[in-house]
């Protein structure tokens, strides 16, 4: 059974919409967007007339019609103003709306994420994020859930198993995985909005987030890796057209790139471009790394001054070995965006 909005009265309602205000006012600055006049919700009037209510409702209803949920999701995860009531609030808010359409169903499937993981302990393990657990933590706001899953809801499962084994971000994005989710939360209609269906959508997407960043992680250190290996063989410029960069990008730059890639994406919700060039500089260094030790085995055997050079200076950029926080937002990757980087031949000997 689809969980049905509850009712409130005129004071829980008042409530909430001076709790949503400050939030929605914020929101519609960032994104400029033109907010209609509530002069009740703005004077912070604690006991208002039934008339206010209504404005106050309305003013709502005109801001959720506004707000885009990339808007929403952008900027609740890089503001500072939302607490865990302010976003049980705004879940329970849009979970009690009378008519829900696509974009109502995808606020709420990243509100439900946003909250559990608002929740959840920093350390916790993937392993103890079953069911029971999800449910429990989201207790609060869809109430006493029923555990048994549906067969429709079983693939889920299966989809998180396919992404663990995903060695590369490239593999998780290109694998489909992600699009079978959305298809099947789509597909569901008003099923989605059974109580299980929507804890089974909050572990999925609660887990495909913690593989998509730790593959994200592992991608950077790889390409940083390889770009020390390239130093250390000679190499002092890439051809990273494909990577929407320049024909001939100096080695040492791409290193500090991606090295404020690893802030950016720790800080921030991203998608889109920085994924794709992310991606494709990737295989740029793969692929240099592959000539480039061609290029070496058919060359003389390096006298042994020769590597230890070398081996110093790979040493010089050894990567580090402490950990790297897990993030602490959610993306999902809008991975539609087609690449605008020309495919010309390099030109000058020392571009790989």
């Amino acid at each position: 059974m689809t969980l049905k909005p509850k009712t409130q009265d005129l004071a829980a309602e008042w409530r909430e919409a001076r709790l949503l205000h400050p939030l929605y006012s914020a929101l519609g600055r960032e994104f400029v967007i033109e907010l209609p006049s509530c002069p009740d919700l703005e004077s912070g009037l604690e006991d208002p007339p039934k008339e206010s209510v209504e404005q106050a409702r309305q003013w709502l209803l005109e801001m959720d019609q506004k707000i885009q949920v990339h808007q929403l999701r952008q900027f609740l995860q890089t503001t500072s103003l939302t607490s865990e009531e302010g976003l049980q609030t705004l879940l329970e808010h849009h979970l009690n709306r009378t008519t829900r359409i696509d974009s109502d169903r995808d606020k709420i499937d990243f509100l439900l994420v946003q909250l559990f993981s608002h929740c959840a302990p920093s350390r916790l393990e993937d392993a103890d994020v079953d069911l029971g657990y999800v449910a429990q933590t989201l207790e609060p706001v869809l109430g006493s859930v029923d555990l048994h899953v549906p067969s429709w809801l079983e693939p889920i499962d299966d989809f998180i198993q396919s992404a663990n084994g995903c060695r590369s971000l490239n593999e998780l994005l290109t694998s489909g995985i992600l699009e079978k989710g959305r298809k099947l939360k789509i597909s569901a209609g008003e099923d989605y909005f059974e109580p299980i269906a929507m804890v089974a959508f909050t572990r999925f997407s609660f887990l495909m987030r913690r593989v998509f960043f730790r593959l994200m992680h592992h991608d950077l250190n790889t390409i940083l890796d390889g770009l020390r290996e390239l130093e250390a063989r000679g190499v002092s410029t890439l051809d990273c057209r494909s990577a929407q960069f320049s024909a001939d990008e100096p080695v040492t730059r791409l290193r500090m790139i991606c090295q404020s890639w690893k802030v950016m994406f720790h800080a921030e919700y991203s998608s889109g471009s920085p994924l794709r060039m992310l991606v494709d500089l990737r295989n740029v260094v793969d692929a240099a790394l592959s000539r480039t030790s061609k290029k070496a085995a058919k060359q003389p055997s390096q006298p042994a001054t020769g590597r230890a050079k070398a081996a110093a200076a790979s040493a010089q950029f050894a990567p580090s070995n402490s950990d790297v926080p897990e993030f602490g937002v959610t993306a999902a990757a809008d991975w539609d965006q087609e690449s605008s980087a020309a495919h010309d031949e390099p030109g000058d000997d020392d571009k790989v």
